[in-house]
């Protein structure tokens, strides 16, 4: 796995990615699937919730991934609080663009009422390279694809476009595929097959614009499967491919700035 993917530039030892999406996305559970895939057993490491209706994730919290060694992978994952309806709940888009830039130190509780503002204890007035997010990642489940409200989707672009602005990279994934498709349930052999999930997938590239190639569809991994020779794949797939963006995204910072 982490062959070719250590970041090419001398100034990061960590290669950052940012999950984000709405309330439930299932974005605390890709961190936990990928560790499990890593480690190849169950791993919890983000606390998950299915049935409060609001974000269980309230801080800005940073996932480095261990080796049997002890050392670490060379990516780390960033976990934020969800999108929420309404201009008063959930994650604030201005927050968001502020991390994206590396002014959001790790931990920082977020204020659903108040923007991080220069002189909180929460923002890193000089944030450096490493700080910084090298590839965006929106978190969606399939069976919510069709059901985002214009407001929601508002905010999603709204933070695609700042990083837009930014030239990170950025994909997305629809996670709970095995909820949304009775087919994938069976076998997640089927999960490329579903007429249901490539609509979703067209769908989600129609409302945000994103390349379909950058859309990959998982399967989030059960801390009580001990193995799953068929769900693994997709999510290594997925790794792979923000690696190898931020790996990109990396190397032309160093050309620009030696």
């Amino acid at each position: 796995m982490e062959k070719g993917v250590r970041p090419v530039n001398r100034q990061v030892k960590h290669l950052r990615i940012l999950l984000h999406g709405p309330v439930g996305a299932g974005k605390s559970s890709f961190i936990n699937s990928v560790n499990s895939v890593l480690k190849g057993r169950p791993s919890v490491r983000a606390q998950t919730d299915a049935i409060s209706g609001s974000s269980y994730t309230k801080q800005y919290r940073t996932f480095k991934f261990h080796k049997n060694s002890g050392a670490t992978y060379s990516f780390v994952f960033n976990d934020i609080m969800g999108f929420e309806e309404g201009s008063d709940t959930g994650v604030l888009v201005e927050d968001l663009k502020l991390a994206l830039r590396g002014h959001v130190k790790d931990s920082y509780k977020f204020n659903q009422k108040k923007v991080l503002l220069e002189g909180d204890d929460g923002y890193n007035s000089d944030p450096i390279l490493e700080d910084k997010v090298h590839v965006l990642v929106c978190v969606v489940p399939a069976d919510a694809v069709s059901r985002l409200s214009d407001e929601m989707v508002k905010k999603i672009r709204e933070v695609r476009l700042a990083a837009s602005e930014l030239g990170i990279p950025q994909l997305a994934i629809i996670t709970k595929v095995d909820e949304a498709c009775p087919e994938v349930k069976k076998d997640t052999i089927n999960i490329y097959k579903s007429k249901y999930l490539k609509e979703q997938v067209d769908r989600f590239h129609q409302l945000l614009g994103l390349s379909m190639n950058c859309i990959f569809l998982v399967q989030n991994n059960n801390q009580e499967i001990e193995s799953n020779d068929k769900i693994n794949p997709a999510i290594l797939c997925a790794l792979k491919q923000m690696l190898w963006y931020g790996e990109d995204f990396l190397n032309d910072q160093e050309h620009e700035f030696p």
